[in-house]
């Protein structure tokens, strides 16, 4: 138990220094399988996607739990900044918070306070986070105050023009770029997305300037190459999905060939 605290230490530190790159991905399948796997490759962390993808407590719960067997750190993408769901994923021991739509200053101070004691996180040390009671009160209370990675989604442009402001709350560990909802928000559906380019190299430069760190979702190994030049320091790589999606694709494309062709001789 006192690893799976060092861990949480562990990550919290390493990214919001920004030195080392992290590496994880979007988990959309509410079972264990997913994590065990990408777990076991070395993935630094996974994105549990209760916004987007069919996530219930036990499903989280349960998704955590493989993490934690698997030694990867996991954040709970809630699908809103309300108490009800930032708590049950503390709770169950997620390692911190990626919350959704954070476009003002307001919404930032919201996020830190759910998600710490010393803001107004409701307290019990019952659950796996504070280890079924094993740990006493101020210790688990000063534990997780300390290792609990609290990032905001920056992925609407009012969040882009008030920028500093989000970034200059206490407690905010750092953001992920949401370039996608950036471009549904700005309707840029010109080639290169210009218009999101410019608000996340707006973005980018704001966070270096504010020492705070950046994550993303990259499309490829070229692009996060390039992200990374510019600071940005955590990098999703596609989802449990999309992997499956992708090897599926061209597993079926390669025996596809392989039959065409030997019917063709």
């Amino acid at each position: 138990m006192v690893m799976d605290t060092t861990s949480k230490r562990t990550f919290r530190r390493t990214f919001t220094s920004g030195e080392v790159p992290l590496f994880g991905t979007f988990i959309k399948t509410p079972s264990s399988h997913s994590v065990e796997i990408v777990g076991e490759l070395g993935y630094d962390f996974v994105i549990i996607d209760a916004e987007h993808a069919p996530f219930d407590r036990v499903s989280v719960d349960r998704t955590l739990l493989a993490a934690k067997a698997a030694g990867t750190s996991a954040l709970v993408r809630v699908p809103v900044v309300a108490s009800e769901y930032i708590l049950a994923a503390l709770d169950d021991g997620a390692t911190g918070i990626l919350a959704p739509h954070i476009s003002s200053a307001r919404d930032a101070a919201q996020l830190v306070s759910l998600c710490r004691y010393a803001g107004t996180r409701g307290y019990s040390n019952s659950p796996r986070a504070g280890r079924y009671g094993g740990k006493s009160m101020w210790q688990h209370i000063d534990d997780a105050d300390e290792t609990v990675t609290v990032i905001a989604m920056i992925e609407d442009p009012p969040a882009v023009d008030q920028i500093d402001e989000i970034l200059g709350i206490e407690g905010l560990d750092g953001i992920f770029i949401g370039r996608g909802d950036l471009a549904v928000a700005l309707g840029d559906r010109e080639p290169g997305t210009p218009r999101v380019k410019a608000a996340t190299h707006r973005v980018i430069e704001a966070a270096r300037r504010l020492r705070k760190p950046v994550c993303l979702l990259a499309t490829d190994a070229d692009e996060a190459l390039e992200f990374h030049a510019l600071g940005v320091s955590a990098f999703v790589i596609s989802s449990d999905q999309g992997f499956m999606r992708s090897a599926a694709k061209l597993a079926l494309g390669d025996f596809q060939a392989a039959c065409r062709n030997n019917i063709s001789k």
